[in-house]
């Protein structure tokens, strides 16, 4: 038996099957709808392209997987190089995982160690967001601050190593001040913090970041699993503001595998380099670097760029603000938009109950959660698609 996220099992709703995928378009045995959620914000392509599928295609004649340990393959070769010359700065070095969370931990196990083999032992600390979602594993759930997902960790207690401020400048200076001798980096989803309720900030918060990162000898991890490849308006977030490590997931394989990088900048990868063993980072997820995925990702790169998706993206944009901007309802607390993400977030949960049914009924796949109504849509959307993803999210509140 299937045993599915984030559902009770004995009172959940039977899941829609999919029988076929196509463009934005999921077939079910009834019908057609739109993914208006990108798979957990991860298809941007769509589903089916000819281009990934046979990147797929091709390097499965050669093989699909073999372990990076003693071992390496063009895939994963091109990838990094590709990787490399993409990303903005001095963020050169790729350690890859099958996974955001488990590349989340992998940012976080090297901000630690970077400091261990510097022989600063009190750096153990941690400083996150307030709503973070970093991911489900435990490490991630730590410095995560949803209790909506992560109540478990009450089991533990108080967090000791995990600090957790609001997006404000005042509360982030007094932070750095109090902990900053303690702190071996500052991680956040910059701009825009996901699962936590699609809450948006503005970029003067990071930059001050940066400034105190740089002040203080802290490392700057941006989790660009959600927000990277054009999710928030810009490529990468951290092409205005560099961090020192960044995590990338989701949209890396346009959502074919599960797959995930860790990218360093020289000053980290240095703390590692040297003749002493212990000072290497000591992980290796059995499929980091995994063929199939690196020929998948190489190839969604090399889409984004040809097909200029960043213009695919402001349009996108562009038509969510002409349609939302003003949109207003007793029950609306806010409309929030950046980017390829639009977000109703309601003041109580019960005005979202049977959304999902109403949707799918009008040929849209949504999945709103507690307050928010949301859509990140696939970049290759029409505006006839679209329309139909934003108007069903406004009938729901008029017919209601």
């Amino acid at each position: 038996m299937i045993w599915y996220p984030y559902e009770q099992m004995k009172t959940m709703k039977t899941p829609y099957k999919i029988i076929d995928a196509q463009g934005v378009w999921l077939e079910t045995e009834d019908g057609k709808m739109i993914d208006s959620v990108s798979s957990w914000w991860s298809v941007i392509h769509g589903y089916k392209h000819p281009v990934l599928n046979e990147a797929i295609k091709s390097q499965v004649e050669n093989f699909a997987h073999v372990m990076l340990g003693g071992l390496t393959h063009e895939p994963v070769r091109k990838l990094s190089e590709k990787l490399q010359s993409f990303l903005p700065g001095d963020l050169d070095y790729c350690f890859f995982s099958d996974s955001g969370s488990v590349a989340v931990e992998v940012g976080l196990k090297m901000a630690l160690q970077y400091f261990v083999n510097r022989g600063e032992l009190e750096r153990t600390k941690v400083l996150s967001l307030t709503h973070a979602y970093h991911g489900d594993t435990f490490k991630t759930m730590e410095v995560g601050d949803d209790e909506d997902y992560h109540f478990i960790l009450e089991a533990y207690g108080e967090k000791k190593d995990v600090i957790h401020i609001p997006t404000e400048i005042p509360a982030l200076e007094e932070a750095f001040e109090k902990y900053h001798r303690e702190l071996n980096c500052f991680i956040v989803e910059p701009l825009l913090q996901g699962a936590g309720g699609m809450r948006m900030y503005d970029i003067a918060f990071l930059q001050r970041a940066r400034e105190l990162c740089d002040q203080y000898g802290v490392l700057l991890i941006f989790d660009e699993v959600a927000t990277g490849f054009g999710r928030t308006g810009n490529r990468f977030v951290a092409d205005l503001v560099l961090p020192d490590i960044l995590v990338l997931g989701k949209a890396l394989t346009g959502g074919y595998i599960g797959h995930a990088v860790t990218v360093a900048n020289h000053k980290v990868y240095e703390g590692f380099y040297g003749d002493d063993p212990n000072k290497a980072l000591m992980h290796g997820p059995t499929f980091m670097g995994n063929a199939l995925a690196c020929s998948v990702a190489l190839a969604s790169i090399e889409l984004f760029e040809k097909e200029d998706y960043m213009s695919k993206i402001h349009r996108i944009e562009e038509i969510t603000r002409r349609e939302m901007e003003g949109f207003a309802d007793p029950r609306i607390k806010e409309v929030r938009m950046m980017g390829g993400c639009v977000c109703v977030e309601v003041y109580d949960s019960d005005t979202l109950k049977g959304y999902q049914q109403f949707a799918y009924e009008r040929g849209v796949f949504s999945r709103p959660f507690l307050k928010y109504l949301y859509a990140m849509v696939p970049y290759i959307i029409s505006e006839e698609e679209l329309m139909k993803v934003l108007r069903t999210m406004k009938e729901w509140f008029f017919v209601n």
